[in-house]
């Protein structure tokens, strides 16, 4: 189960406050007017050396009244069946709602960690009358000032303890994810790389949710398909197809190696679409992008040529990564896309020797030296890969605290310029020697 942290409860109790305080930013437009969240609405949290996803459901809600109680139970249903964590958000100004009791009727069913917290609780008064939740039977219950910050420590730590980084098993078959917004094409893309055997394909076992893992192995290419596309058509899903989509494609990040993200060519990189490539780029996976709908679009000579460049300029500051351009109607490219997303996962799991290593970047750091930093001059010995499932690197100096940002990106660049690693996030550490 990926790592997913889902922030449900009502409107205006502060949802997205602690979403921001939970991935350190003010990522999500907070405003007081119901139904402001749009924007961010999932970011990476890491906190006590354990990462995980933060997923704020205020951001998908339709506000109209009627409609308004229904998308909210929809949500807590479908976080209910998606997420590995959740927080049930109240407020103490307000006192126990009937739709916290009834979101909260539905949470008593589910048997992951539920965290109540309560919101907005900062000073002696508003503590004392926030014990009246304990009536709603949650035996997690904090009680927080999401806007000042005091009492999320304590959360995090809670979250952080019930998170299982799982190492996913080495020498199995290549997993590759095939993520994106709805409607770009994922199912069509699927159906052509399996054909008529979509059907008949037998489920991977240990496969709980609805993602479906097919074995695909032809032309030479062998590799587990994690499709997202073939989702069961649950009635809640309609109204919250949006919300339902993203928590599947975390999901899918998850249990991947590579994930080749769609984008749609006839609207360009959307904001979803970085959320999507962030949240990649963070969990270490490796990824390809496809531009689908490629044959709509009106071609002068170098209509591939500037749209990859704006592409690439949206991704920065990591952009090395393959841009291919395809047709999943006309089956245009298909093939050549999972051909990149095997080479992506050979280059996640190069292994460079450390002579090697320290041969090459040792004379480019001798030709290059770090900067001093007040008049402390910095010396960088010796570089060695970590034995980690994705390439990271450590670089042992006399002061390691005092290396900039700015010279980690250098080591980075050199490190892609001379070993591939396209399509792969690179970490770089400084470590005291």
């Amino acid at each position: 189960m990926g790592n997913i942290v889902a922030i449900v409860g009502r409107p205006n109790v502060g949802k997205s406050t602690l979403y921001n305080r939970l991935v350190g930013g003010r990522e999500a437009i907070v405003d007081n007017i119901s139904g402001v969240t749009r924007d961010r609405i999932y970011g990476t949290s890491d906190w006590n050396g354990k990462k995980f996803t933060v997923i704020d459901t205020g951001g998908f809600v339709e506000h109209s009244n009627d409609v308004f109680e229904a998308a909210i139970r929809d949500q807590v249903e479908i976080a209910i069946d998606e997420a590995s964590v959740i927080v049930f958000v109240v407020d103490v100004e307000t006192g126990i709602t009937d739709l916290d009791e009834e979101v909260a009727a539905l949470l008593r069913k589910c048997k992951k960690p539920i965290f109540l917290v309560v919101n907005k609780v900062d000073n002696g008064k508003r503590l004392l009358e926030a014990n009246e939740f304990w009536s709603m039977g949650f035996e997690n219950l904090f009680f927080l000032s999401a806007m000042s910050g005091s009492g999320n420590g304590e959360l995090l730590d809670a979250i952080a303890e019930t998170i299982v980084e799982e190492e996913l098993e080495p020498n199995e078959l290549p997993r590759i994810a095939i993520i994106g917004q709805p409607n770009v094409g994922k199912s069509s893309i699927t159906n052509a790389l399996l054909g008529k055997e979509r059907n008949i394909v037998t489920d991977i076992a240990g496969t709980t949710r609805d993602s479906i893992h097919s074995h695909y192995n032809k032309f030479g290419l062998e590799f587990t398909l994690i499709d997202t596309a073939g989702i069961r058509k649950k009635s809640k899903v309609h109204e919250n197809l949006e919300f339902y989509s993203v928590m599947r494609a975390i999901n899918a990040i998850e249990e991947s190696d590579v994930c080749v993200l769609m984008i749609d060519a006839t609207t360009g990189v959307e904001a979803q679409d970085l959320s999507l490539f962030r949240v990649v780029q963070k969990r270490n996976k490796g990824i390809v992008i496809l531009v689908n709908k490629w044959d709509l679009v009106e071609k002068s000579t170098n209509t591939a040529r500037d749209m990859e460049k704006e592409i690439r300029e949206r991704l920065a500051p990591f952009n090395d990564v393959p841009v291919i351009f395809v047709s999943a109607l006309e089956k245009q490219r298909i093939f050549q896309a999972m051909e990149t997303a095997m080479e992506v996962y050979q280059n996640r799991n190069k292994k460079i020797k450390t002579s090697v290593l320290n041969d090459i970047m040792l004379e480019i750091i001798e030709k290059t030296p770090p900067p001093a930093y007040r008049a402390h001059f910095i010396k960088i010995k010796y570089v060695t890969q970590l034995p980690l499932a994705y390439p990271a690197f450590a670089f042992f100096c006399n002061h390691p605290k005092y290396l900039r940002e700015d010279y980690r990106n250098f080591l980075e660049n050199q490190l892609r310029k001379h070993f591939n690693f396209t399509g792969v996030p690179i970490l770089v550490f400084f470590r005291e020697k």
